[in-house]
Order: structure tokens, then C-alpha cells, then sequence
């Protein structure tokens, strides 16, 4: 596989985790989905979230803070979703 077909793979996993949980995955829970090393996961997050515009890591963390159209933290913009709300707009 291609290394952008792994970063596209990677930003599609992250923002399918988003839907099923309300929350970002770590890196390592990554690193299990994705079927590569922590260390691969890690470099493939950091290369997703610079590859799009509105998603971003905690600075200084390996943490997501924002993956569009989510955020990773409570804010005033809940979504609801079949009168589910567990996630958190930008």
C-alpha cells in the first residue's frame, strides 16, 4: 500500500472511531486497527493531521484534539444523532 493510501486510511479510520465511540483514538489504539507498530501509527497521525485542514493534535501531545467535523473535547455545538449526543462539533 501506498503511503498516501496509509494516511488516507488512517484519517478515514480516525474519523470512522469518532462516529462509533464519540471520542479520538490514541495512537495505539490505532496501531491495533490499522495492523501496524505504535511507531508506524504515530508518524501516520501526525501525517494525517497535517495532510487536511481542521484536524490537529493537542500541541505538544500525540492526543487529537480536532478531527473534522469533530472535536475531541465538550463544547457548546453537541451533535445529535438518533437521539444519541455523544459528540462534540467544533
Amino acid at each position: 500500500m501506498s503511503e498516501v493510501a496509509k494516511v488516507q486510511e488512517t484519517y478515514t479510520t480516525i474519523l470512522k472511531h469518532f462516529i462509533h465511540t464519540g471520542r479520538a483514538p490514541h495512537y495505539t489504539e490505532l496501531s491495533h486497527i490499522l495492523g501496524v507498530n505504535p511507531d508506524e501509527a504515530k508518524a501516520l497521525l501526525c501525517k494525517a493531521s497535517e495532510a487536511t485542514i481542521g484536524c490537529w493534535l493537542i500541541r505538544d501531545t500525540d492526543y487529537i484534539e480536532s478531527w473534522a467535523p469533530f472535536y475531541n473535547a465538550a463544547t457548546n455545538y453537541g451533535i445529535t444523532v438518533d437521539q444519541k449526543q455523544k459528540w462534540f462539533g467544533q
